[in-house]
């Protein structure tokens, strides 16, 4: 059965919508560095994006009922997902390092960052994903580290894989590793998501492209370092996170759940 049979929008009609809302971003003045709620290549911002004032609530009374963490509560081993089973996860082994960054280039210590991410096969080890790639037994894809003093994390994984998502006909994510950060309480977590040089699937992703900005898009690609690869065993990938400022790493609304 054909998109135009069912409804189902193409890569086509997606790119053009994409070049579309960025023409209008462009027009409509300086361009944001974060993407609009309701960006309409991405399907799903559209029914889930706020449409009513935000309800306020207390910090102080959700940190009452949050979880907490401490030093102790993160283990030197939880950076390292290929050590977390009994035998070593399938795919390209890497290493994902940088710093945590404010605005002013200061580094920001002692915060915890987690990652999360698929397998090999861009598999993620969840109920809801049920795509016909496979799971990898050793390879649960989810990582825990603490800021040093100079603001650097450091992660070793196996490079994900690509997957589709249903946004539309024959749509794929590029590969990509979650991250999630927090600062000095449960209520100033951020999520945002780090991509790898050169794919292919950019100009084709309405998620990574709600960002209208070129240069903003840029800052959420790693780049690949030699001298982070350590000699057959790993690549090296880095990436800075700055969390304030004009050239903030982007993150994503807290509403939203993002594939």
């Amino acid at each position: 059965m054909s998109a135009e049979a069912t409804n189902e929008p193409t890569q086509n009609q997606i790119t053009a919508e994409i070049a579309a809302a960025h023409a209008a971003a462009a027009a409509a003045g300086p361009l944001p560095v974060h993407p609009l709620r309701d960006f309409g290549p991405y399907r799903s911002s559209r029914l889930r994006h706020p449409t009513h004032e935000l309800v306020r609530a207390d910090p102080e009374e959700i940190e009452l009922v949050s979880p907490a963490f401490g030093h102790s509560d993160v283990a030197a081993e939880e950076s390292d997902l290929t050590i977390q089973h009994s035998g070593e996860p399938l795919g390209e082994r890497i290493i994902v390092t940088g710093r945590v960054l404010d605005g002013e280039g200061r580094p920001v210590r002692n915060q915890l960052v987690e990652i999360w991410q698929a397998n090999s096969s861009g598999r993620y080890v969840h109920k809801r994903d049920q795509h016909p790639a496979p799971l990898d037994p050793n390879f649960t894809g989810v990582g825990r580290a603490i800021t040093g003093d100079d603001g650097s994390y450091r992660f070793v994984t196996i490079k994900p894989g690509p997957y589709p998502w249903r946004n539309h006909r024959n749509a794929w994510r590029p590969a990509h590793i979650h991250f999630s950060l927090f600062g000095s309480q449960f209520t100033q977590r951020l999520v945002t998501q780090m991509y790898f040089p050169s794919d292919p699937l950019f100009a084709l992703d309405p998620i990574f492209q709600s960002i209208a900005d070129p240069a903003a898009r840029e800052r959420l690609i790693a780049t690949y370092d030699h001298d982070v690869s350590e000699p057959e065993w790993a690549l090296g990938y880095r990436w800075d996170i700055v969390l304030t400022g004009g050239k903030a790493t982007w993150m994503e609304p807290e509403e939203g759940e993002h594939a």
